[in-house]
């Protein structure tokens, strides 16, 4: 137990989050139309993805969800990212997490 925890009755309270959310592949959607796909992590208020690419032209007939589950089409335009994408959590509109032995091979 670290010292920002605490365990009352069995349940486990945190005096803050945990310090990393998640390091999942996931399809992030930005404020102003940015979507991407890469490793997702958040520590507080800043998110990163690494090994990212910008999804320019999904290629499907189902949307999003069609590429989370089996990974890019014939038709899906990725546009890798070089370097570390970062940035702020209020910035996210959604994000959906994609099957990761689909998406291995593609980031």
């Amino acid at each position: 137990m670290s010292a920002k925890q605490v365990v009352v009755d069995g349940v486990t309270y945190y005096a803050s989050r945990p310090e990393a959310i998640d390091s999942d592949i996931k399809i992030v959607i930005l404020q102003r139309g940015w979507i991407l796909v890469g490793r997702f992590s958040r520590k507080g208020s800043d998110c990163k993805l690494e090994d990212a690419s910008v999804i320019r032209n999904w290629g499907t007939t189902k949307g999003l969800g069609e590429i989370a589950q089996s990974g890019p089409t014939g038709s899906t335009k990725l546009d890798k990212c070089f370097g570390l994408v970062e940035f702020d959590y209020l910035t996210m509109v959604a994000s959906i997490a994609c099957k990761e032995d689909v998406w291995e091979s593609k980031l």
